[in-house]
């Protein structure tokens, strides 16, 4: 079941802590080696994301930026990719583990790709974008969570959305969104090494 949370907002931010520097590069991780590419693909995500948000044909009939932020509540990476000695709303982590940290972000990258292949993308607003770079970033740096095969090759419908698929993409793009950054900030942390001190 997804969380609702309210409308995005600086106050959310601090609820959704890590909150560490996202500009931090090269990420490693205990599934294999990463390489300069994985940084470059988990920004792209972010971007991609990012702009697409902004597009209101894809949101037609439904202001976006009022609807609430609907998250994967099926991983702990919020919690399980904070560093070990900071505090988010109260909670302490009593040791950071890279390998926890980096499954989770898999499953919620194996959770978006799902969802996102399967909505109607009539104009090609996520395909070459968001579920790009998306493929990108797990094909290159967390290949043990793709989909099946059938899965990545499943068509997003041609036909126009319905008001509620908008609404449920809107929502769940802005929860995507957030916790994109939590991954960026985590592969930052991990990439400079202070989870190992």
């Amino acid at each position: 079941v997804p969380l609702v949370v309210p409308d995005f907002s600086p106050a959310l931010l601090l609820l959704l802590c890590p909150l560490w520097d996202v500009s931090q590069s090269l990420p490693v991780t205990g599934k294999g080696p990463m390489t300069d590419s994985c940084v470059f693909y988990a920004k792209t995500l972010l971007s991609n994301i990012t702009d697409v948000l902004t597009q209101n044909q894809l949101f037609t009939g439904i202001d976006c930026t009022k609807q609430n932020v609907e998250l994967n509540m099926n991983t702990n990476t919020a919690s399980v990719c904070a560093p070990g000695d900071s505090t988010c709303s109260g909670f302490t982590p009593s040791q950071f583990s890279q390998e926890l940290c980096l499954t989770n972000i898999g499953e919620d990258l194996r959770y978006y790709y799902q969802f996102l292949a399967a909505q109607p993308d009539p104009d090609s607003f996520l395909g070459p974008t968001v579920l790009l770079s998306l493929k990108e970033l797990m094909e290159n740096c967390f290949s043990w969570s793709l989909p099946a095969d059938s899965a990545l090759k499943k068509a997003s419908a041609d036909h126009p959305s319905t008001y509620d698929e908008r609404l449920s993409l809107c929502k769940v793009l802005k929860g995507f969104h957030v916790r994109t950054i939590t991954i960026n900030r985590a592969i930052g942390f991990i990439h400079s090494g202070e989870d190992t001190n």
